[in-house]
């Protein structure tokens, strides 16, 4: 059930509904009174092929009862955009109009995408009713920062229609890791030659991040240890930023207590220069020499570990993948390891793995890498249920 009330951003809620039908999803829309004047009921009629409803009395609900019936058949209920006024009414569990009637007499769960001026989302009360339906267990989704129809710059603009229903499949991902604590890195790491220079490797960060959100999403408490990446974090993941390789352990080994899975994603630069250049090197007619260190191995002594969390790898090579990466497992006693050739996936937004555990190898079909990532996390909870 979409819910719509009176704000511009209604109009995106109008793609969010031909994307929810495109993808087989039976939507019913509710608009407010204030929401027809944004975007009319014909249009949602026409995205949605079913009735749209207004009125709190409408007759053709089943004993004229559209504010308790409606809801009854609903995997969930989305309010996108959510106003002020309607968070307000929300946290004070006011009645006043259909959608306000249907989400509080729902058995389902409830999510907003709020929309406002920043002024009103920063606003005292704005952030008490937010706290106030977070403990009545309504899943707030977004606002994004940036430009707003009132012509202001900053918090409170509603999430793209592409993102919400991205957010909703992964509300409905099966919480196949409820409970459980994950720590990841992700991204590249780089070693400074001077203030100018570095070694690093090239990595996006797409598949870690992919991996942090399908953790997210399977109902695990997520921390994220990253590299340099221009990526977004995903929602509800605590992330902390790092440069070096150094620094990355330095953290990983701290946020390790209490972790019941560990998944290194992170291309870790190998090796480092021996000494950092206090100054710019400045550039001469004759070659540069550099003396490299090796950098600490962060899952194998993670893995080393008396008791270990249940530990993943990832093995990136440019050919004899298979003997590559059971090699690496064996090795660091991992529980898995994701393999994947470069020309496969690096830097892209798809990716082609194969799974290496105790039991063989799985292929992965490609896919983009989020549902990659869905894929292995499935995959984890299933090694993990037999242990």
């Amino acid at each position: 059930m979409l819910g719509v009330t009176g704000g511009v951003a209604a109009y995106k809620t109008a793609e969010l509904t031909r994307l929810m039908v495109k993808a087989g999803a039976t939507v019913d829309v509710v608009l407010t009174a204030a929401a027809a004047h944004f975007v009319g009921p014909a249009t949602f009629q026409a995205l949605s092929g079913r009735v749209v409803w207004r009125e709190l009395w409408d007759e053709r609900a089943s004993g004229g009862m559209a504010h308790i019936e409606l809801s009854r058949g609903a995997d969930a209920i989305l309010v996108a955009p959510a106003t002020a006024d309607f968070l307000a009414k929300l946290a004070q569990g006011l009645a006043d109009d259909l959608l306000a009637t249907l989400c509080l007499a729902r058995e389902c769960p409830l999510l907003v995408a709020p929309a406002m001026n920043r002024q009103m989302w920063e606003q005292a009360p704005t952030r008490r009713n937010l706290r106030q339906i977070d403990e009545d267990g309504v899943t707030v989704l977004g606002p994004a920062s940036g430009d707003q129809a009132c012509g202001e710059v900053g918090p409170g603009r509603m999430l793209e229609a592409e993102e919400l229903f991205e957010e909703l499949a992964g509300f409905f991902q099966p919480k196949l890791l409820a409970g459980r604590r994950v720590l990841l890195t992700a991204g590249p790491t780089m070693e400074a030659i001077d203030p100018v220079r570095s070694i690093t490797n090239a990595s996006s960060g797409k598949m870690g991040y992919a991996l942090a959100r399908a953790c997210q999403e399977a109902g695990a408490v997520v921390k994220l240890v990253s590299g340099p990446v221009a990526l977004p974090t995903p929602r509800s993941v605590e992330r902390t930023d790092v440069k070096s390789a150094l620094e990355m352990r330095a953290q990983v080994l701290a946020a390790l207590p209490g972790q019941d899975i560990f998944i290194a994603v992170a291309a870790v630069a190998d090796y480092r220069p021996a000494t950092e250049a206090a100054d710019k090197i400045k550039k001469g007619s004759a070659g540069l020499e550099l003396s490299l260190v090796p950098n600490p191995d962060i899952l194998a002594e993670v893995a080393a570990l008396p008791q270990p969390p249940f530990c993943v790898g990832f093995a990136a090579e440019s050919r004899n993948l298979a003997q590559y990466a059971e090699a690496k497992r064996i090795a660091k006693n991992l529980s898995l390891v994701v393999g994947n050739l470069v020309q496969d996936g690096l830097g892209g937004d798809d990716n082609s793995v194969i799974l290496f555990d105790a039991s063989g190898s799985h292929t992965l079909p490609t896919a983009p890498k989020l549902e990659v990532a869905r894929r292995i996390v499935a995959h984890i909870a299933e090694l993990l249920r037999g242990r």
